[in-house]
């Protein structure tokens, strides 16, 4: 069972779509990653809604995604590098860094490549392992 409304996406279909589309599903899939994170880890409703902002930003997906980037297929390295390069009609949010954005943006091309050609072991790997310095904080 999976939250995808059809099959997977067929791989040479998901790399013709633009870098751009694969960051807005991936957005989306690394939030609701997160938020079920913090609900698993115990955290209160009062408090996942904050705690959830200060992990879905473009710093903090930024330093998740160069906890993963030594990891990276040659594959989905090349997905990650169209994501961190597509340009974006807007600049950066004024309180986020370009570079932390482009590499958000990499991420999130990424984690939404692997969603939609239903990679979803992959894509959980990915994610604990972005999120292994913040466990060791909390122990």
């Amino acid at each position: 069972m999976t939250l995808r409304e059809s099959a997977p996406m067929e791989d040479s279909r998901a790399r013709m779509l633009n870098p751009l589309q694969l960051a807005y599903i991936g957005d989306g899939v690394w939030e609701l990653l997160v938020r079920s994170r913090l609900i698993y880890m115990g955290r209160g409703a009062r408090h996942v809604h904050k705690d959830a902002v200060a992990r879905v930003n473009a710093h903090a997906q930024s330093e998740a995604f160069r906890r993963i980037e030594a990891i990276l297929t040659e594959e989905e390295a090349d997905v990650a590098r169209r994501g961190r390069n597509a340009h974006a009609h807007h600049a950066a949010p004024k309180n986020q860094d370009a570079a932390d954005y482009r590499a958000a943006t990499a991420l999130e091309a990424l984690i939404g490549y692997l969603y939609l050609t239903g990679q979803e072991e992959r894509l959980l790997t990915l994610f604990k392992c972005s999120q292994e310095v913040e466990n060791h904080a909390q122990e």
